[in-house]
């Protein structure tokens, strides 16, 4: 009794546990990897420190004040001496003495040939850069979780093409063993036919096991490490999506060119060495800092009371500082040559980006626009191949085809059925990533 409620339980827990496998849409999925992805969340303290370092380049720009004080104690165990008081000499035996400084200042640069502003202009697009380094790591999970999508979906219309020729198969298998029983059929053309039955069997766990690949591939692109079920709704791919207008290359590149982080990220680059130029080149010219104090002390060694003491002893100073470059060995040259040479590298790996970016577009174009045309092709072949292998099936039940024209039908509908499912699919995905490049 003991051991069926235990099975009873557990029949009970595990249909709860799958009736709560949570289903997780295209968008659930992008909004979790666009939370939770580690990359992404790296990259947003890299923008956190940027922005702290643009704050503080910001705050260079005006006067510092600081507060110092400086207390100190001795002790002299030997010391002796003498003092005169009302005309009689008295030793004097203090052996300790206590001196105290305090200071205010502050100090401010005047001008050092915009150093200081040019700086937090950098330190400006170096923030814009860590943003579009984000943007280029959420365009990225996009675009993958995209592809992931279309496979899941791709492998899923597979599962149910090879689930029907499966079925197809074991019917046929059934009918010729009725007809090896009654006498029309050899033992040989059965055994071929539970062999085909057997690797469209094979064929249908393969698709299945792609299913679970795939969706296997998009747990660890979300980074979900739990041992629940995972199950996604990828909805349905219309033969309307494939056969969608194809945006034109460039009416893309040109939208990829102002939008895509990647472009944007290229052209702050030269921007940055713009700035690094005219930072360099401020090491020639002269640097002014002002700087300005207040001072006072006290000591056990006074006999004026402390208060007087710091009264008597308050001294406030100030004064400015030049500094004229002549000789710097070389330091100011080499950066400005080396800014120029950063300059140049930016301008060049812009062109590379957009020949890149170009060349990218162009593939998806052709790509999508080769597989819609096959696409086309395809369809009319594997509803032709359909027609054919029904005829040939009921043929082939009445005895009025043999084994290997019954193979060959089915083969062509297989290939036919595949055909069109990869032209299908790989024409949305590439519909889908134009629409991406172009917003």
């Amino acid at each position: 009794m003991k051991r069926i409620l235990v099975f009873i339980l557990g029949i009970i827990i595990y249909g709860t546990a799958n009736v709560s496998a949570r289903t997780w849409t295209y968008n659930e999925c992008l909004q979790y990897c666009l939370t939770n992805n580690i990359a992404l969340h790296k990259l947003g303290l890299t923008r956190q420190t940027a922005a702290e370092t643009l704050k503080a380049s910001q705050s260079a720009l005006f006067p510092s004040l600081n507060f110092t004080t400086n207390q100190n104690v001795s002790y002299q165990p030997w010391k002796q001496g003498v003092t005169v008081q009302n005309n009689e000499v008295q030793t004097v035996t203090k052996k300790t003495s206590y001196n105290g400084a305090y200071t205010l200042g502050g100090s401010w640069t005047v001008w050092n040939g915009n150093r200081n502003h040019n700086q937090v202009k950098l330190n400006t697009i170096a923030e814009l850069a860590a943003e579009q380094d984000s943007v280029i790591q959420a365009r990225s999970l996009e675009e993958q979780l995209a592809l992931l999508f279309t496979r899941i979906l791709y492998s899923e219309e597979a599962v149910n093409v090879n689930r029907q020729i499966w079925e197809a198969s074991k019917v046929n298998e059934e009918r010729g063993k009725e007809m090896f029983r009654v006498g029309s059929m050899s033992k040989a053309d059965v055994s071929q036919l539970t062999s085909q039955c057997a690797q469209d069997e094979f064929n249908l766990v393969q698709s299945e096991s792609n299913v679970r690949n795939y969706k296997r591939q998009l747990k660890a692109l979300m980074q979900i490490t739990d041992e629940e079920d995972f199950e996604v709704k990828a909805g349905v791919a219309t033969d309307a999506m494939a056969l969608g207008a194809i945006p034109s290359v460039q009416s893309v590149y040109e939208a990829a060119l102002m939008n895509r982080p990647e472009m944007k990220r290229a052209r702050l680059n030269a921007e940055s060495a713009d700035v690094q130029k005219k930072i360099a080149s401020a090491q020639y010219l002269p640097t002014v800092n002002m700087n300005a104090s207040a001072t006072t002390n006290s000591s056990s060694l006074s006999n004026n009371a402390w208060g007087t003491q710091l009264k008597n002893g308050f001294n406030l100073g100030g004064g400015f500082t030049v500094n004229v470059p002549i000789i710097d060995q070389r330091a100011a040259k080499t950066a400005v040559n080396k800014a120029r040479i950063q300059k140049q590298e930016a301008l060049l790996n812009i062109r590379d980006k957009e020949t890149t970016l170009y060349s990218t577009i162009s593939d998806y174009w052709i790509q999508a626009y080769n597989n819609q045309e096959q696409f086309k092709a395809a369809k009319v072949s594997s509803e032709n191949a359909q027609v054919s292998y029904d005829l040939l099936s009921e043929q082939f039940k009445v005895g009025l085809k043999n084994i290997v024209e019954l193979q060959e039908g089915k083969t062509r509908l297989l290939s036919a059925l595949q055909s069109e499912l990869q032209a299908k699919y790989t024409t949305i995905i590439c519909i889908k990533m134009l629409e991406l490049y172009k917003r």
